[in-house]
């Protein structure tokens, strides 16, 4: 069984979060009438990277110590292409066809959002309480939270 400290997970959920960002920025760019709020959303993602990578940099020196021999140094490259399949992977032309109302975008992105938390509850498995389990909760939260300011957007 892989496992994985936290500095190994806030690095993934700081690519997570990148993936978002270009999510939203190329889904507003063929969906202009949700393109205000889809902007939005690419900074919230923009934030939450800057927030995650920050939360990363305060990281003690036992939860980056590595828990798995590397010696071919291809973690990182790992890392990224499981941040890579997971929740922001699809080109938004694959899921959107440009039709869809402010309503239907924001329903998605929460959707994606859901996944995320799904996506962390899991790395916790993998995680050993020594490496940093508890810092995983940190970002399930800030991911809830995009999920209130979402549904704060939510046309009635």
């Amino acid at each position: 069984m892989i496992t994985f400290n936290a500095d190994e997970i806030f690095e993934m959920a700081v690519q997570i979060e990148h993936n978002g960002a270009a999510f939203y920025r190329k889904a507003a760019s063929f969906l202009p009438a949700a393109r205000t709020i889809l902007d939005k959303l690419a900074v919230m993602e923009d934030d939450h990277e800057r927030t995650f990578s920050a939360m990363r940099s305060a990281l003690t020196d036992q939860e980056r110590t590595p828990l798995t021999a590397d010696p071919d140094n291809q973690a990182a490259q790992y890392l990224k292409a499981m941040a890579d399949a997971r929740v922001f992977t699809a080109d938004p032309k694959d899921v959107l066809s440009g039709k869809e109302t402010l309503r239907e975008v924001l329903l998605l992105a929460i959707s994606k959002e859901k996944d995320s938390i799904v996506f962390y509850q899991s790395m916790k498995e993998v995680v050993p309480r020594s490496a940093g389990t508890g810092r995983i909760d940190d970002i399930i939260r800030q991911e809830i939270g995009h999920i209130l300011q979402l549904t704060k957007e939510m046309p009635r």
